[in-house]
């Protein structure tokens, strides 16, 4: 088994790093101050195709495949953990559309949403269905030809700056997927969340009241909408895993520049053992949950049975790690750690909502533990 990046990866990964570091990493803690939405800079990213990686190219994109696309997040996530969130999130909306929806809805959205001239939402959480994500109300009912939607979403990124909406509704066969235009009669918008991290990307909640959308913006056929958004969801947390991953890597990278400046007791605090053992379980741990992650993405590729179990491990492991690397980076750091004219806090406070997205840790350990358990399961 290879683990080197073939000359192709190593290509993706150069761009995405020379993006991050020329359009995300210096104005990242702006953006965090005053939760500033880049949409130019996401635009600019459309353009490199970081908003259609895994996209399929008859529909624009660049038809890459979830190994490949996560080494490219992983380096962009180094620049700016939060915007490289919102760029999954969109990702994941132009793959379900180009993937799922009718021709002419396809033709319609998807070269905007290649491009960034839209930008979109994924619409599955409520209030009362987080984790229960099957337990959702919002209700879609057939009525001459359209489609009309009534109920709420909460903690949608992106909601009220973003011009497509992917939203899971209860019909008359269970969940389906849509495609609502996010200026849609009837869609409204509730206040922007105040929030520890991911200040770069709004979150808020939506309400839809009677919205009417033609019954061609159905993806799939009725029914097919849980199916839909647990693929998503595999993929998603492949992604969050792979965020974790990059802005944990940032952080010991600084940190490790920090340790050996930085003089006590007069030497470089680099010098003390202590120390130097805390850096050497950082790397171990880290180098462990990059490989996890990209030993379950060709799973996802290949659509491998276990598939989902392994997505659940990698997003589970590499979160944990990606939040215990940034707070032991913090802590080299000291009380300059804890100040915002050091990266630290930022990447602190913005990792650890990964651990709560994309289904919670907990939640992954049942997944986990469901397929371990099952008749003739194998996990290997």
């Amino acid at each position: 088994m290879d683990f080197e990046l073939n000359e192709d990866q190593r290509a993706f990964a150069d761009t995405a790093h020379q993006f991050a570091l020329e359009q995300l990493s210096p104005m990242a803690a702006e953006w965090d101050e005053k939760q500033f939405f880049p949409k130019e800079v996401l635009r600019q990213a459309g353009e490199l195709g970081f908003l259609s990686l895994y996209t399929p190219e008859a529909q624009g994109g660049l038809g890459l495949s979830r190994l490949d696309s996560s080494i490219v997040f992983e380096q962009l996530s180094m620049g700016c953990t939060s915007t490289t969130a919102f760029m999954t999130i969109h990702n994941m909306v132009n793959w379900m559309i180009a993937s799922f929806a009718k021709p002419e809805v396809t033709e319609h959205f998807c070269p905007k949403l290649v491009s960034g001239e839209w930008l979109g939402s994924y619409c599955l959480t409520e209030a009362n269905a987080g984790s229960d994500a099957a337990a959702l109300a919002t209700s879609a009912t057939k009525v001459e030809g359209q489609y009309i939607l009534n109920g709420a979403k909460s903690f949608i990124s992106g909601a009220g700056e973003t011009d497509v909406l992917l939203v899971m509704a209860r019909g008359a066969k269970g969940v389906s997927a849509f495609v609502v235009p996010a200026n849609a009669a009837g869609v409204t918008y509730g206040r922007k969340e105040p929030k520890m991290g991911w200040n770069s990307q709004p979150t808020r909640g939506i309400t839809f009241d009677n919205v009417a959308i033609p019954a061609s913006y159905l993806l799939g056929e009725e029914g097919q909408g849980f199916t839909f958004a647990m693929k998503g969801l595999d993929g998603g947390r492949i992604n969050i895993a792979t965020c974790s991953v990059g802005t944990a890597q940032q952080a010991l990278n600084q940190a490790m520049l920090y340790v050996q400046e930085r003089k006590q007791f007069g030497k470089p605090i680099a010098q003390f053992q202590g120390l130097q053992f805390k850096l050497a379980d950082m790397v171990t741990e880290l180098v462990a949950a990059r490989q996890l992650v990209r030993y379950a993405a060709p799973k996802l590729d290949q659509q491998d049975p276990e598939a989902s179990a392994y997505c659940a491990m990698a997003k589970r492991f590499a979160t944990d790690v990606g939040f215990a690397v940034c707070d032991q980076a913090l802590q080299l750091y000291g009380g300059y750690g804890y100040i915002k004219e050091y990266p630290m806090e930022r990447y602190f406070r913005d990792v650890r909502v990964h651990q709560i997205l994309e289904g919670t840790n907990e939640i992954m350990r049942v997944i986990i533990a469901r397929r371990l358990l099952a008749d003739g399961a194998e996990l290997l």
